[in-house]
C-alpha cells in the first residue's frame, strides 16, 4: 500500500472504513484491525485466555466480523462490535473445549493463594482477576471490558439476567478488596472487630 493510501485510511473514522470495507475493501478493514487488535486481545486476555488464545480468538474475531461487516451500523462504536463478537467466539471456544469447569476449579485455587499488591503499590488488574470465579471473570469482563449491558451478557452467556448481575456485583466486590491498599484493607477490619 502506498503512503498516500495508508494516510488516506488512517484519517477516516471507523464508520467511513467499515462501510469502504462492506465493498470489499480489504485495506480499510485492515486499518480497523490496526487499529483495534490490541484492545481485542486484551479483552480476551482479561477473560482468562491464554496469551496464543487471545491472539487466535481475535483473529476468529476480526475474520467473523469482515464476514458481517454489512451487520455493523455504526449505532454504537466499532470497538464494542468487534469486542462483543470476540467475546462471543472466546466463550463458544470454552464451551467447545468444556474448560468451564477446570477454569471454576483454577480460580478457585487462585483465590486462596491470591496476593496482595507489591509494596510499590502497582495494581496488576490481570492478576486480580484471577482471583475470581469463572463466572464472575466472564460476566465482569463482558459488562466492563466489552461494554455490554447485563441484558446483553445475559444473552451472550444464556443466563438469567439476575445471575449475571449477581455474579458482576460478587466480582466487583472481590476485585475492590483485592485491589484496596493494605491500609484501608486494615482499618476496614479493625472497625469491624
Amino acid at each position: 500500500m502506498s503512503g498516500s493510501q495508508q494516510l488516506r485510511y488512517a484519517s477516516l473514522h471507523d464508520v467511513e472504513l467499515a462501510t469502504l470495507s462492506a465493498t470489499g475493501e480489504r485495506r480499510a478493514f485492515g486499518e480497523l484491525v490496526r487499529r483495534h487488535g490490541s484492545a481485542v486481545r486484551g479483552l480476551l486476555r482479561r477473560m482468562g485466555a491464554a496469551s496464543a488464545e487471545a491472539d487466535d480468538t481475535a483473529q476468529d474475531a476480526f475474520l467473523a466480523a469482515f464476514e458481517s461487516i454489512t451487520e455493523f451500523r455504526g449505532e454504537g462504536t466499532f470497538a464494542a462490535w468487534v469486542k462483543r463478537i470476540a467475546a462471543r467466539q472466546y466463550l463458544k471456544r470454552l464451551q467447545r473445549e468444556r474448560r468451564l469447569a477446570s477454569l471454576a476449579l483454577e480460580a478457585e485455587e487462585g483465590a486462596q493463594t491470591a496476593h496482595h499488591p507489591d509494596a510499590a503499590g502497582r495494581i496488576d488488574l490481570d492478576e486480580a482477576m484471577k482471583c475470581l470465579g469463572a463466572a464472575e471473570r466472564l460476566c465482569v469482563t463482558m459488562c466492563y471490558g466489552a461494554g455490554l449491558s447485563h441484558a446483553e451478557a445475559a444473552d451472550a452467556l444464556n443466563l438469567p439476567l439476575g445471575t449475571v448481575k449477581s455474579h458482576v456485583k460478587r466480582g466487583l466486590e472481590k476485585l475492590r478488596t483485592r485491589l484496596a491498599p493494605e491500609g484501608a484493607e486494615l482499618e476496614g477490619r479493625r472497625g469491624n472487630g
